[in-house]
């Protein structure tokens, strides 16, 4: 291969100055062109190309003689030492200027043609490397589907090979073949979207299955083999309970305790010929939920109850419950049931808002009563607690409050602090002149139309076993 200067002096490095021989020498050197490199072919020197210079030899010739007066000027520049001109990619050659050619033939660093004729300007050292992996002309075969390719070709197949494994678009975790992947996704796929053939709603494949066992228009037979059709799943409870003619069903007074069971037609006579035995049946039922009622009612009201010996009595509408005594003799207000202790006396106050005996017509009345109680058969008798009422004052003030306070001893003599028997006595101890009718409007012993008493039973004397 002939190389032209341009090709082989891009860059010549000087490893030492040149000494000249004469001052006539050293004026040469000097006067050398930066613009004209030297070569060794015909011992002649030529201009750069890449400045526009006209290769005729005879202009070059004369160019030469221009440049090198005599013949020692040439073989000193000649005899310079040089490094290789691909020094800057890790050539270390260097040597003579006039070797320089014969170097370039076999360095490592030097572009050459590619072997292939791709059109590359390719170096030694990379030359392998271009042939193997980047030749538009090399030959190498698909890893895929194993054909022979040249580089070009092979760049336009990679991508479109039908051999290729691709994983599912659908993400289903499986590597199929390009070629197949169509018919995968249409027909394989577990991720593919596919109808219900009874719904026509649309479920990933791997999640059909599961669908159709609770799916609602999925057709089925009565259970009970009846000349019924085939029927979607969503209406086989109502077929059963209203259109089955064979379909076996308790009796609707089957909680009552009737044990009846038949076929629709056969139950509408049974309703109809059984009317006295339901009726007694559902007596039955209302007899026993009364009485749990009751229980229920008789638990509630213990968990109720006070047993602290102190009751606070809220009396609300007292003018309505004070016009309503007037227009009637004898009207008694009665508080709720309280106990002196958890296992003590039972005892309920009451109230005549238009008074009693002594107090009738001028004042408020109260009295204490006592109850039979679940554990009188363990306390002493007579009744020998002290017992006091207070009439709360409601000022706004506590400090100006004053309550309206009365107490006694009981009399041991009085029958009606012995043991009561299951019916009490209608009335029992207190003061019928508590407080007058006077009195109440004086202070704020009413407020909202509401009064508060309070019947306390002093503890210190609980007698009881």
């Amino acid at each position: 291969m002939v190389r032209s200067l341009a090709q082989w002096t891009k860059t010549l490095s000087f490893p030492a100055r040149i000494s000249p021989k004469t001052s006539k020498e050293s004026v040469n050197i000097h006067q050398v062109s930066p613009t004209i490199t030297p070569t060794l072919s015909n011992n002649s020197l030529t201009k750069n190309n890449d400045f526009g210079m006209n290769n005729n030899n005879n202009s070059s010739l004369n160019e030469v003689n221009q440049i090198y007066s005599d013949p020692e000027s040439e073989k000193a520049i000649m005899s310079s030492v040089v490094y290789c001109i691909h020094h800057k990619e890790g050539c270390k050659w260097s040597d003579e200027l006039r070797k320089l050619k014969g170097h370039l033939n076999t360095c490592k660093h030097d572009a050459i043609p590619c072997t292939s004729k791709c059109g590359a300007q390719i170096p030694r050292v990379l030359m392998e490397d271009h042939l193997k992996y980047t030749c538009p002309q090399r030959r190498t075969r698909c890893e895929f589907c194993n054909k022979e390719f040249t580089g070009h070709a092979l760049e336009n197949h990679c991508g479109n090979c039908g051999y290729e494994p691709l994983y599912c678009e659908n993400k289903c975790g499986i590597k199929v073949q390009r070629r197949h992947l169509s018919p995968h996704k249409a027909a394989d796929c577990s991720k593919r979207l596919i109808p219900c053939r009874y719904c026509a709603k649309e479920f990933v494949a791997d999640t059909l299955a599961a669908h159709h066992l609770k799916c609602g228009r999925v057709p089925i037979q009565c259970p009970n083999r009846c000349d019924a059709s085939v029927l979607a799943r969503e209406e086989l409870e109502t077929h059963i309970k209203e259109e089955c003619t064979i379909s076996v069903h308790s009796c609707s007074f089957k909680e009552a305790g009737c044990r009846f069971k038949g076929s629709k037609k056969t139950m509408e006579k049974h309703l109809e010929e059984s009317c006295q035995q339901h009726l007694s049946l559902m007596c039955g039922v209302v007899s026993k939920q009364q009485h749990q009622i009751n229980s229920l009612k008789s638990a509630l009201s213990r968990l109720s109850l006070n047993y602290s010996g102190t009751l606070i009595w809220k009396i609300s509408d007292f003018a309505g419950k004070m016009g309503e005594a007037k227009n009637k003799e004898g009207m008694e207000l009665v508080s709720p049931p309280f106990y002196t202790s958890q296992y003590g006396y039972k005892l309920q106050a009451s109230l005549f808002p238009n008074g009693n005996g002594a107090g009738e017509d001028s004042h408020i009345s109260v009295y204490i009563k006592i109850l039979p109680g679940e554990y009188d058969a363990l306390l002493r008798w007579p009744f020998a607690h002290s017992v006091s009422f207070t009439l709360f004052d409601q000022s706004s003030c506590p400090e100006k409050a004053c309550n309206i306070v009365e107490s006694f001893i009981p009399d041991p003599t009085w029958k009606n602090f012995q043991r009561p028997s299951l019916e009490p006595d209608s009335l029992g101890f207190g003061f019928p002149k508590f407080v007058s009718h006077e009195m109440l409007k004086k202070r704020h012993f009413m407020k909202d139309d509401t009064m508060f008493i309070r019947v306390k039973v002093d503890p210190s004397k609980i007698v009881a076993v």
